[in-house]
């Protein structure tokens, strides 16, 4: 079932071949890979995304294993909330990791699709060929039909609470991921004189009802400069940081870093 909506008029899309139509005759053509382009200038608000070499980084450390232990819970997690045929979006699905291991992993049917803003990361996404739908769409406007998902996931990805409301049946369940306070800390010691931790706000959202949090600590070894920096890249850091501190990581052949994320579940209200 797709719960794709028009990005001009907000009605819902059929799919006819490869092509997305609205009752009012708006269409969109998948891409060869099977992606949806459906984030309209107006929308993007001069943000496209991450690139290629940011969307193969992430892709590349993804694929070695790196986070699996945050995949592994968030799956356990959508599973505690799912039943037969459930609607789940992944609000900021990026090139599809953890939205293809939802489905994999899944022991009943799940009816997934996938939105990001980068097409490079959704065509990305749809080359796995997963069974989820893939779209190209920004999460302060989302192409989604309202109350149509009983369970948004959101990763690392802007938060946008009023639009995650519309789309999320009453009663829907959201899960967010976001880094605590440890993420990555030998990371940014071997790039900044001060490093700081990041700072964890208060759970509470607005027209949300906070059902509970669950921290996800380990410690990975990246053996390998290009590994170190595919972290580097995939990261906010690598817009943040000089040439001098790129240079400092750039001499590291191996690094112990500590992953440390926190999964909230939240029921919409």
């Amino acid at each position: 079932m797709s719960i794709l909506a028009c990005p001009v008029c907000g009605e819902k899309l059929e799919i006819s071949g490869k092509t997305y139509h609205c009752p009012n005759r708006h269409s969109f053509d998948a891409a060869r890979s099977g992606y949806v382009n459906l984030l309209l200038s107006n929308h993007a608000g001069g943000v496209h995304g991450d690139n290629k070499l940011m969307v193969s980084a992430r892709r590349d450390f993804l694929e070695a294993g790196h986070y699996e232990p945050l995949r592994a819970a968030l799956c356990r997690k959508v599973a505690e909330f799912s039943s037969e045929g459930c609607v789940i979006l992944d609000a900021g699905c990026g090139e599809g990791y953890y939205t293809s291991a939802i489905i994999d992993r899944s022991k009943i049917a799940v009816d997934v699709t996938g939105i990001d803003i980068s097409k490079t990361a959704v065509d990305f996404a749809a080359k796995r060929k997963c069974g989820a739908a893939f779209a190209a769409g920004s999460v302060f406007h989302l192409p989604v039909i309202s109350s149509s998902c009983d369970i948004l996931v959101t990763l690392f990805a802007p938060y946008c609470g009023d639009e995650f409301r519309r789309v999320l049946k009453p009663g829907g369940v959201m899960i967010m991921a976001i880094p605590s306070a440890e993420h990555l800390w030998e990371l940014k010691t071997a790039i900044y004189d001060i490093p700081y931790k990041n700072e964890v706000k208060p759970y509470e959202l607005e027209g949300f009802e906070f059902l509970g949090s669950e921290r996800i600590t380990n410690e990975i070894f990246l053996s390998t400069q290009q590994e170190i920096w595919s972290l580097f890249t995939m990261t906010p850091y690598y817009y943040k940081t000089g040439a001098a501190e790129q240079e400092r990581l750039r001499q590291l052949t191996e690094l112990r870093v500590t992953t440390d994320f926190e999964l909230l579940t939240y029921r919409n209200i």
